[in-house]
């Protein structure tokens, strides 16, 4: 059976679902990311593993594709494009049970296999869609090539409106489950408007019933797949407060009223932790930073990057009268810090990219806290010979940088330690090395970098806060740590293991819908 020539309309059609159908295909694949990162990070694993499931795919998709293509009997673009809908619906719907289901594989196999059961159906029926278009739109073998390169050009065009579309404007307004969703429903229809198409113009086998029966279940499975995201009390009696996706993750603020506490949590890291009661900081690391400005006295200007809760700058102005500004890259954590943390600026409130916004800064600053290395993925690109370059260009003569990092002491996992200590050698001529909880090996260490050497018998210290401070120190004496520069940086391979303990370690504390969205 020959298929009917396309007239103008039907050409028209085509490259229209080709461009939609291509668009889809990288808005599935950049939501990923943000479906399985609550879990297993943003790392370089999870996008490497959306690239290599999209990757994979597509090339079945292809290949299948162009099988069916061939086949004697016209087969039905529609029903691919209904197939590829309600595959497209059901991720929602089937994220929490998969990313349990592959926790216990690990951070790598765990995000691949994750993304490969979530994505892999419906970015493989998307794939078909070229192979079955071109067939299509080839009514003769002369000019074939034009025509598969005219449509696979139009397809790729639509992934580059697509990645736009949902970057700079999607993403802002709606959360990745919404606009999954409305993905999904807007594929329905375009898979019945093709359908009818199909039978009307082209004499092809019915497909608007099929397509029809797979509208109907997916309609009725929507408002199942929409109320199977919303979680507002968590297991281990924790209530959310305020759930908000942002640009860079999903940001929560959720009480422990049994514990008197609050936390501001930003994916799978706790970055602020506070008395219900009294809004006092429960981050132990913090009560290190808030005798800093005792090392050095007359510190009036302090800068912190990565603002979380906000309880360090209140602690430097009401201890000590410090103005401070703050950066931090989320604008919900900085919402979360001013309404539920009661933060209220005493500097400059900066909200931006880490390094792109450093650069925009006057110093000079007599205090530095460098905070953004907790649980989740690490921001690589901030711990750096080149980053830490330009803050110590920021500092005052007498000033310090005070970079908090979560990792292991000793053992095999004690390398990213060793390589955080060897990168700020490679800048300040001193650090001092502090542990927040004394003989823990999973902790926070807190490293004060500066031109000048720590004086802990210092005058101005009490002789409590000295003894105190002395029994925290650390001396790092693993050999293996690497020298992390911009050109090479494998911190985020070196802190495998600790993201994966932090992440069991949350879900222990308080159940998985922390970090599933």
């Amino acid at each position: 059976m020959t298929t009917p020539a396309l007239n103008l309309f039907g050409r028209i059609g085509l490259y229209a679902t080709v461009f939609f159908t291509g668009a889809s295909v990288m808005v599935i694949e950049l939501l990923g990311t943000r479906l399985i990162a609550p879990f297993y990070g943003a790392s370089l694993y999870v996008w490497s593993s959306l690239i290599s499931v999209t990757m994979i795919a597509l090339a079945i998709g292809y290949f299948v594709g162009g099988r069916w293509a061939d086949r004697t009997k016209p087969s039905s673009l529609a029903l691919i494009i209904g197939l590829a809908a309600v595959l497209t619906l059901v991720i929602p719907w089937l994220n929490r049970p998969i990313l349990l289901l592959t926790d216990p594989l690990g951070l790598r196999a765990g995000a691949f296999v994750s993304a490969f059961l979530l994505f892999f159906p419906s970015l493989t029926c998307l794939g078909m869609v070229g192979p079955l278009a071109i067939k299509l739109a080839a009514s003769r073998l002369e000019g074939i090539g034009n025509t598969a390169g005219s449509l696979y050009a139009v397809s790729t065009f639509g992934s580059v409106i697509g990645t736009l579309t949902l970057g700079f404007f999607l993403f802002p307004m709606l959360g990745s489950r919404e606009i999954l969703i409305g993905l999904g429903l807007l594929l329905l229809v375009l898979a019945i408007v093709v359908a009818v198409y199909e039978q009307k113009r082209l004499a092809m086998p019915s497909s608007i019933l099929p397509c029809v029966l797979l509208a109907a279940v997916a309609l009725m499975m929507t408002p199942k797949i929409i109320s199977a995201g919303f979680v507002d009390t968590f297991s281990k009696g924790s209530q959310v407060l305020s759930a908000k996706e942002s640009l860079y993750g999903w940001v929560r603020v959720i009480d422990q009223p049994a514990q008197d506490l609050r936390l501001l949590a930003a994916d799978a890291s706790v970055i602020g932790a506070s008395n219900i009661s009294d809004n006092q900081s429960r981050l132990s690391y913090q009560d290190i930073v808030g005798v800093i400005p005792s090392l050095v006295p007359k510190m009036t200007k302090a800068l912190i990057v990565g603002q979380g809760a906000g309880h360090m700058a209140e602690i430097l102005h009401s201890r000590y009268g410090i103005s401070t500004d703050t950066l931090e890259i989320d604008p919900a954590v900085a919402a979360a810090a001013t309404d539920f943390f009661k933060f209220k600026p005493t500097g400059k409130a900066i909200v931006g990219d880490g390094r792109y916004e450093i650069r925009r800064l006057q110093g000079p600053y007599d205090l530095i806290i460098h905070d953004c290395f907790t649980g989740g993925s690490e921001p690589a690109h901030l711990l750096t010979v080149e980053t830490l370059a330009q803050l110590q260009s920021l500092l005052s003569d007498q000033g310090i940088l005070a970079v908090n990092f979560v990792a292991f002491a000793e053992g095999e996992h004690s390398d990213a330690l060793a390589s955080v200590a060897k990168t700020i050698a490679q800048v300040f001529p001193k650090q001092t090395v502090f542990v927040s909880e004394p003989g823990k090996n999973f902790n926070d260490f807190i490293f004060l970098a500066s031109r000048q050497a720590i004086d802990l018998d210092a005058k101005t210290l009490q002789p409590t806060q000295s003894a105190w401070l002395k029994e925290r120190l650390l001396n790092i004496t693993n050999p293996n740590g690497v020298v992390l520069t911009d050109d090479f940086n494998p911190i985020e391979h070196l802190q495998t293991a600790k993201a994966e303990h932090y992440r069991h370690f949350i879900v222990d504390w308080l159940g998985a819908d922390l970090l599933i969205r």
